[in-house]
């Protein structure tokens, strides 16, 4: 069983949509949205669609954290991460989610292609917003609920 299915029954998460890819859990209360993938690999039009939908949920309340656990993901998608990153987190700060906590796969290798994206995107992208972002890295959806 996963994580975040323990995590939402026992926190009051409840399911905000799944797809083939993805599940995505909130609890209004608490201003949290969960995202977990639940494959190694997602085509960018469907992650793309998944936080489309994401969206619709911050807009509809009073969302500041977001936890994406990654967990599954065995293929590291430059394009993906950069949307993500420039596009759909300028997005969510303009909506007032500012907080994001992130569970990544247990590889060595996966962090490291994150960080390197990472700088790469910040040095070609020198405006960007994430020093207005409170982004930490988690091991466990309970831990990234609680910090």
């Amino acid at each position: 069983m996963n994580i975040a299915a323990n995590t939402k029954d026992y926190q009051g998460f409840a399911i905000a949509f799944e797809e083939r890819y993805s599940k995505v859990y909130n609890n209004p209360e608490k201003g949290i949205i969960i995202c977990e993938l639940l494959t190694d690999y997602i085509p960018i039009e469907d992650f793309k669609e998944t936080f489309y939908k994401i969206s619709a949920i911050v807009e509809s309340g009073s969302y500041k954290k977001f936890i994406f656990d990654k967990r599954a993901l065995r293929a590291f998608h430059q394009p993906s991460m950069e949307w993500y990153f420039l596009n759909w987190k300028n997005k969510m700060l303009e909506l007032g989610l500012d907080t994001h906590r992130k569970i990544l796969p247990e590889e060595k290798w996966f962090e490291k292609m994150v960080q390197i994206a990472k700088e790469q995107i910040m040095k070609n992208n020198p405006d960007n917003i994430i020093h207005l972002l409170d982004i930490k890295y988690c091991l466990s959806v309970e831990e990234a609920i609680e910090i």
